[in-house]
């Protein structure tokens, strides 16, 4: 079982979502397919409007919620990071250079996001991301290596139209067999889903979801 994953590595909602995904997967026996993707491409081309271009009304809300999820799933978050917003390509390209050399990827992109979202971390400087990885035991400088070639930028790209083409507008997204789940709060639906699929008893919802542990 494979679930397809685009997200974008300054997503708040994906920071959320990324290590309760994992743990979702390895407890069904699926596996990730890690996309990251250029979040403002996928605005400017589905209609969505980055954060700072966002009313103050918009803004302002999405701070309650911000706030809400850190207390209800227990997971901190600096509701303003330093280093937001910043350059991603490199750090997305890092996740994908992980990827091609079979490394955790989803480790990667998770220190990434936390690194940014907790962490108060600059992850579009490279001294930062060879740190990132090369505490999860990767080789750092290799993996920058390949995160700056031409060919790994081409599957960023890639990945980011390949997102819109299949009806991604928003990080993160998650694909499992027809269906479509958007934002970190379907990782219940999506887990009902999988149950299916292993015919195991967590197949009915129950009427109160429970965050994914």
């Amino acid at each position: 079982m494979v679930i397809d994953y685009y997200f974008s590595v300054l997503s708040d909602w994906a920071y959320f979502g990324g290590e309760r995904l994992e743990r979702l997967a390895r407890r069904y026996g699926a596996r990730i397919n890690h996309m990251p993707m250029r979040l403002a491409a996928v605005y400017a081309g589905t209609g969505g409007i980055l954060l700072q271009k966002r009313s103050k009304q918009r803004q302002d809300y999405r701070v309650v919620e911000l706030i809400r999820w850190r207390d209800y799933l227990g997971i901190p978050i600096e509701l303003l990071p330093k280093h937001y917003p910043t350059d991603d390509q490199l750090s997305s390209c890092m996740i994908i250079a992980a990827k091609l050399a079979g490394a955790d990827c989803g480790a990667l992109a998770n220190a990434v996001l936390r690194g940014i979202w907790a962490e108060n971390r600059d992850i579009a400087d490279p001294d930062t991301l060879r740190k990132l990885a090369d505490g999860l035991g990767m080789d750092g400088d290799a993996l920058l290596a390949v995160a700056r070639a031409d060919t790994t930028v081409a599957t960023l790209d890639r990945y980011t139209q390949e997102a819109q083409a299949r009806g991604v507008f928003g990080s993160p997204f998650y694909f499992f067999g027809e269906e479509i789940y958007w934002g970190q709060d379907r990782l219940q639906f999506l887990e009902a889903a999988l149950a299916r699929s292993t015919a195991t008893p967590q197949a009915t919802l129950p009427r109160s979801i429970p965050p994914v542990q």
